[in-house]
């Protein structure tokens, strides 16, 4: 990562916040095993996973061991991202992580076709995240699983769930079977926006499923591949919500992009803007510039952050991306791709620097927000 002296104008690294600390947007918290979730499951789909295992989705290669850091695994037959004891001692006293959202490992349940066994899924591991870890930990905060392919039974679940005091939003897959702004989804954002819940989109079963294929162009080969293509799913997504309407109809209705990146967002909306400018009277429902939905509707997550070659630059995407407004930090702990609050961002100005690490994400979930001090 790019390397440059502090000035008097510039905050250092995470540890330097003189106690700021910091608010981690995407946590991947797991079960143990899939017996964890046994109890919160109907008879039914207990022994259909005893017998058949648990058929939700596969996963690509994904680096570390199955995709996590090889320290992140605590003792025991137990998963990376399992025990909470662990993370708070490896990953919140490390970078003093004040709050931490909570994104799951198992958000893969979605995407089984058999609509009533991906909903029970769903259920059975709010349910588990809602007992074993918000109720243990009042620094977390929740993500609501929903099995978005079933509008009824997605809303259903919201309503469920949706009043429990530290779930924040709900949270879906990047891959799916329709881009998110169309209006079926409808339902599913009347619902978050009474349970006052935002709408996170997080990478992952992109042509896995009933879902789209991974690129535009088709199936790839390598893992590489499908994730240099997570921004054009997003872009997809992204689109969808601005020329379907959806912040017309909705727009107290926050949405999330995490884990594709940050800088491919400045040039794809100059060019969202240049073609609304040109291509209005197609939609013209549309009232605002494209980049200004970015500015209220829309946040981001910082991983993984791209390496670009000088600072200059760096801060010249920053400020087109509107970083310090609408960036949100993310470390995709325990993930093997992890990005370290304390190493993963070059120097920046302080202000810019609090906002990214925790104002921008308490101002978003309603967490004390922080008074800003002296250099």
């Amino acid at each position: 990562m790019l390397q440059t002296k502090k000035s008097k104008n510039e905050s250092g690294t995470a540890a330097d916040k003189k106690g700021i600390g910091v608010i981690d947007c995407d946590i991947h918290h797991n079960i143990p095993n899939i017996q964890a979730i046994f109890p919160y499951l109907p008879r039914k789909y207990k022994e259909q996973i005893e017998l058949w295992g648990p058929l939700h989705g596969g996963f690509g290669m994904n680096g570390g061991l199955h995709g996590r850091r090889f320290d992140a695994f605590p003792e025991g037959e137990r998963q990376a991202g399992s025990d909470l004891a662990f993370m708070i001692k490896q990953h919140f006293e490390e970078y003093n992580v004040k709050y931490g959202i909570l994104t799951g490992e198992f958000v893969g349940c979605t995407m089984v076709p058999d609509p009533y066994y991906a909903a029970a899924l769903c259920s059975a591991y709010n349910d588990y995240t809602i007992e074993h870890w918000l109720e243990k930990d009042s620094r977390l905060r929740g993500s609501i699983n929903i099995p978005y392919h079933d509008i009824a039974a997605s809303v259903k679940e919201i309503e469920r769930v949706g009043s429990h005091p530290q779930m924040v939003q709900v949270y879906v897959q990047g891959g799916a079977a329709h881009p998110y702004g169309q209006r079926n989804y409808h339902p599913i954002y009347e619902a978050c926006i009474k349970h006052n819940l935002h709408f996170a989109i997080h990478v992952g079963g992109e042509g896995a499923g009933r879902n789209a294929s991974t690129t535009g162009a088709g199936y790839p080969s390598y893992y590489i591949e499908g994730r240099a293509a997570r921004p054009q799913v997003f872009m997809a997504h992204m689109a969808s919500f601005i020329f379907e309407g959806v912040f017309e109809l909705f727009p107290q209705l926050k949405v999330l992009f995490i884990e594709a990146g940050v800088f491919w967002i400045a040039p794809y909306f100059w060019r969202l803007d240049q073609d609304w400018r040109a291509l209005r009277p197609q939609t013209p429902w549309v009232e605002k510039k494209p980049s200004e939905y970015l500015q209220t509707n829309i946040y981001y997550g910082s991983q993984p952050l791209e390496e670009v070659p000088n600072k200059a630059l760096f801060d010249l995407m920053m400020e087109a991306s509107y970083a310090s407004e609408r960036m949100l930090f993310c470390s995709d702990y325990p993930h093997w791709d992890f990005d370290s609050p304390k190493l993963t961002f070059p120097k920046m100005d302080k202000a810019v620097s609090d906002n990214i690490f925790y104002n921008n994400a308490a101002k978003l979930y309603g967490l004390p927000l922080h008074k800003p001090t002296e250099e």
